[in-house]
């Protein structure tokens, strides 16, 4: 059967609640000893057959997210939820997760799958709903670890990191004036990927000649995206490169500089969806940029999910777990599940994606 829970939010000096689309139908899990992990082989408790699971991701209405949310729904149907719910708001903003989080605890919800918009302002309440026996699976983004029972990650994040490093690289020669136009200040998986550009920027050879001349950010809303990459090019006019690790970010400034006379002379590369890059790649405004199947995300985040609420894993190094087609995967130190490695998209290749 289908179920859908849809509700209506508001914003009220700052923003608190949104709006919940969305549902699907399943059957489920439950758990076993807590305390106890089981060996390869052994399922560690019954199935649940009523577990419902819902999905928070850091803002609704995200081209990025909706395809890690539709992802995430046909793995929760596969994996045998018998209710899948998706809430949360509108606007990234630190705190805007927490009342969502509170509904879903009083809910009873059994499996919370959350991208933190920031890795301290959600852990209060998610304390609140490990207490009332919620299993919290962290995906795209991270909250501190001890607020959550896994991490599903997209990718290894240096490797994230180093592949922009490389592209933006290369696309400049080698040497300039380079910027980044980030999603919000406090995204954990923007600012981890960040750090390692640093630090690969500071300590490669190969990159001596390149100059990290700002970092701006632009909430991963498209309007302020546009004008924060408007911005750097008026105060940095020998800019020659800008990194944008956000798939609104990135559409938002190929938008901004398919238009101006920067097109062609400033190298933009990042993290983007195929579908929202691929005419600005065919007009020469980009011409490589990066990202992983984010179906894929949401898919291994629902299956991670069954896992805990059924009791075959605990989030312990070493658990493991079968992602449906996606095969097994294995939990690593931290709770950290790697989904795949990235892939670079161009004009030879971008037509062959449809996401």
């Amino acid at each position: 059967m289908f179920t859908q829970r849809i509700s209506t939010t508001r914003r009220i000096g700052s923003l608190t609640a949104s709006l919940a689309i969305a549902a699907l139908a399943l059957t489920a899990c439950a758990g076993s000893d807590a305390g106890t992990t089981p060996s390869a082989g052994e399922s560690g408790g019954s199935a649940k057959t009523d577990a419902t699971i819902t999905f928070i991701p850091k803002q609704l209405n995200n081209p990025y997210t909706d395809v890690v949310l539709g992802g995430g729904k046909e793995g929760a149907t596969a994996a045998g939820f018998a209710t899948a719910n998706v809430v949360g708001p509108l606007e990234a903003s630190a705190s805007s997760q927490v009342s969502f989080i509170n509904a879903e605890t009083q809910a009873g919800t059994n499996a919370i799958v959350i991208a933190a918009n920031d890795p301290d302002a959600v852990c209060s309440a998610l304390g609140e709903a490990r207490t009332a026996g919620a299993k919290i699976v962290a995906f795209d983004s991270d909250t501190n670890p001890e607020c959550r029972d896994v991490f599903i990650s997209q990718v290894v994040a240096k490797d994230v990191a180093l592949i922009q490093t490389k592209l933006i690289s290369e696309q400049i020669g080698g040497k300039g004036e380079i910027a980044i136009l980030s999603a919000t200040a406090n995204a954990t998986n923007q600012n981890e990927w960040i750090k390692f550009m640093e630090e690969e920027l500071a300590s490669n050879p190969d990159y001596k000649d390149i100059k990290l001349v700002a970092k701006v950010y632009g909430d991963d809303d498209d309007a302020k995206s546009f004008q924060e990459a408007q911005g750097l090019m008026q105060a940095h006019p020998n800019l020659k490169g800008i990194i944008s690790p956000t798939t609104v970010g990135i559409a938002s400034t190929a938008r901004y500089l398919s238009t101006s006379e920067y097109k062609g002379k400033v190298a933009l590369t990042g993290l983007g969806l195929p579908n929202e890059m691929r005419s600005f790649v065919k007009d020469g405004t980009v011409t490589e940029f990066a990202l992983w199947d984010p179906a894929q995300l949401g898919e291994v985040a629902a299956y991670a999910a069954k896992a805990l609420v059924d009791g075959t894993i605990t989030g312990a190094t070493g658990d493991k777990f079968t992602a449906g087609a996606l095969g097994e995967r294995t939990v690593e130190d931290g709770g950290l599940v790697i989904v795949g490695p990235p892939t670079v998209f161009n004009k030879d290749n971008i037509d062959e994606y449809d996401f």
